[in-house]
């Protein structure tokens, strides 16, 4: 089909990949399963597009974000190359539609969700489609160990039987070690390659700030940081009134959350990626799919929930290679309130089984009824008209969404689309008859190509600025047309959306695995701890991060906080993480005398040594006991 180096040339306008992504491409192109980990900002999507263009046949993507696959499949086709996505907000006609170019015609790229793949209308069409590659987008969720497992994406393996000698390429930009080896059981890899970019990003300085006043402490360090920057928040109403407090100090900055339009949101993101406005407040629904390579700094006011997010949303500066700051910031209460937060993301199971019997009440469904039909689901009225509390319902819409019952999807945008629903025969039979809709008729078939074939995506504002009327008339002749069968057309819409994966079911017979919750909890504590060991800890930033991704090896990075202040007290940081490596390990068997422990460390300098426990002691890691003996802070004789 193509040598990798042209197509991407012909294509991204690139004269060579990024590193590691040509190998990846390669294995890819050569038919082997490959494993790709890669930074954020590493450049996934080109590791399964070039490789895909290489090969004959169309490219199954799965990938669980909706707006993400949407962004993907509008860059392909501006590109030139045919791309279409699947997902809950599409009606069976237009999903009918799609799933058939796929089987007769030359398309190259097919994005679904993971719900998508068990059910009979795309088995069958799968079936008879030319396959030449699957790409699982965001791998981790596959997995019982990652922090975001989903079950439907256990369907990825038994599609593979359908085309056995299709290769499957896993992109990851957050996975550790054990996520990585069940990722590759999960998808039943042979002939496989694992490719692992270091997630080290040596031009991203990170720092941790105990700051009781958060506010007071963003102020100052913006005033020390040039260029633009993100500010992450907890809630929405938080980036709200951060952007409040930046701009009564004369610091340009917006908010930006889901709770947002899609036209507020591509104008706030548009205004801060031209540089309109200089920091975007925003929840961490900002980021996936915003290409802003001059990112100066990432400002956390919030801690979040587990390093991978926060490695995710901190990588997010820098991109252009250039210096760049992320900084944590976080007060006594932070601990507590992540600790807290994983209760509150696992009510009881009660409540959950109650959410879903309301819920399917309110969409006023049969039992068995409403497999993978999509419906508006205003959260807030729900909520209100039971007497639910939002943030509880949410999270149990969420578990309903693990268990495999439910999608929830609160910030779904579709695009108005059309297709005609006559040949051209009939379409002219119809000006002839209705001469008040022969003018909207022509200006469609003018402005948009494809609309005999497929669905094509239109925007009524631009119809009625080109026949110079209101939007309104636009819009009621476009419904005018609908209902006389001469379209099929589907209005813009934002609104909430809920889709049943199943047919409702007795709420008594939901069942949720351990998976789904008691050890999808336990893990979600676990990451809390490694996120509350984060802030607290004194090794390096760097070093931290790395080692929870698997990089043992790494060295300190000389200039995050912890670095800093051990250069201050004269501590070689680069032989620091072993010195304080090999005193952790003695102190944790029993307490110490400083020549002892001075002796059974000659290979390093004494002074080296001393001075290391100084700075231990000065922060409160290590202590004397009553016996002038050194010991860990805490510490509990094992004996």
């Amino acid at each position: 089909m193509g040598l990798p180096n042209d197509i991407l040339q012909k294509y991204w306008g690139y004269s060579g990949f990024r590193p590691m992504q040509e190998n990846i491409v390669l294995a890819a192109v050569e038919g082997h399963d490959v494993m790709a980990l890669l930074p954020t900002g590493g450049g996934k999507s080109i590791c399964f597009q070039v490789p895909a263009l290489c090969r004959e046949g169309i490219c199954l993507v799965v990938s669980p974000l909706v707006a993400l696959m949407q962004d993907q499949v509008m860059n392909l086709q501006a590109r030139g190359i045919s791309a279409f996505a699947l997902h809950g907000g599409l009606s069976r006609r237009e999903i009918d539609t799609i799933l058939d170019k796929c089987v007769y015609e030359d398309i190259k790229f097919l994005y679904v969700s993971p719900e998508r793949l068990k059910t009979e209308l795309f088995i069958e069409r799968f079936k008879r489609m030319k396959v030449g590659l699957i790409a699982v987008d965001e791998a981790h969720c596959i997995s019982q160990w990652g922090y975001d497992f989903r079950p439907p994406y256990l369907e990825i393996a038994a599609i593979r039987s359908i085309h056995p000698n299709v290769p499957v390429m896993a992109l990851t930009a957050s996975a550790t070690p054990p996520v990585v080896i069940d990722i590759k059981q999960k998808l039943a890899f042979r002939n496989d390659v694992t490719f692992a970019g270091s997630f080290a990003r040596t031009n991203v300085t990170y720092s941790v700030l105990k700051a009781d006043d958060k506010e007071g402490a963003l102020i100052k360090m913006i005033g020390r940081l040039n260029g633009s920057g993100i500010i992450y928040c907890g809630t929405r109403s938080r980036t709200v009134e951060m952007a409040r407090v930046l701009n009564a100090y004369s610091i340009s900055a917006a908010p930006y959350h889901a709770g947002f339009s899609f036209a507020e949101k591509e104008r706030l993101a548009a205004d801060w990626i031209k540089n309109r406005v200089r920091i975007i407040c925003a929840t961490n629904a900002f980021g996936m799919g915003i290409d802003k390579p001059d990112v100066r700094f990432v400002l956390h006011a919030d801690v979040p929930a587990q390093p991978e997010a926060y490695f995710q949303e901190a990588g997010r500066a820098g991109r252009d290679g250039k210096r760049a700051h992320a900084v944590l910031l976080y007060n006594d209460l932070d601990p507590v309130k992540l600790r807290e937060g994983v209760e509150r993301k696992f009510p009881p199971l009660d409540f959950v089984r109650k959410v879903y019997a309301k819920a399917m009440s309110h969409l006023q469904l049969a039992f068995g009824a409403g497999e993978m039909t999509e419906f508006p689901f205003d959260l807030a009225a729900f909520c209100k008209k039971n007497e639910f509390s939002p943030v509880e319902t949410y999270h149990a819409l969420q578990i309903l969404e693990l268990g495999g019952y439910v999608l929830f999807n609160e910030s779904l945008r579709n695009p108005a689309r059309a297709m005609f629903a006559v040949n051209k025969q009939g379409l002219y039979s119809y000006q002839v008859g209705h001469a008040n809709m022969d003018a909207i008729i022509k200006t469609l078939l003018r402005m948009y190509g494809g609309l005999f074939e497929q669905f094509v995506r239109i925007k009524e504002e631009d119809i009625a600025k080109n026949m110079q009327t209101s939007l309104g008339v636009v819009q009621n002749q476009l419904k005018v047309l609908h209902q006389h069968e001469v379209i099929h057309y589907h209005p813009q819409s934002e609104q909430p959306t809920i889709t049943l994966v199943q047919g409702r079911q007795d709420e008594s017979r939901l069942i949720f695995g351990p998976m789904v919750y008691e050890e999808r909890k336990r893990g979600e504590l676990l990451r809390a701890e490694a996120m509350c060991n984060y802030l607290t800890s004194h090794t390096c930033r760097s070093v931290q991060l790395l080692h929870y991704f698997g990089e043992m090896d790494a060295l300190p990075c000389g200039g995050c906080d912890v670095c800093r202040d051990q250069k201050k007290h004269g501590i070689n940081e680069r032989a620091s993480l072993e010195i304080g490596e090999r005193i952790n390990e003695l102190l944790a068997v029993a307490p110490k005398s400083i020549e002892d422990i001075v002796i059974s460390m000659k290979e390093f300098d004494r002074n080296e040594v001393m001075q290391f426990i100084q700075w231990k002691m000065d922060i409160g890691e290590w202590q004397y006991n009553d016996k002038l003996e050194l010991t860990l802070t805490n510490f509990e004789d094992p004996t």
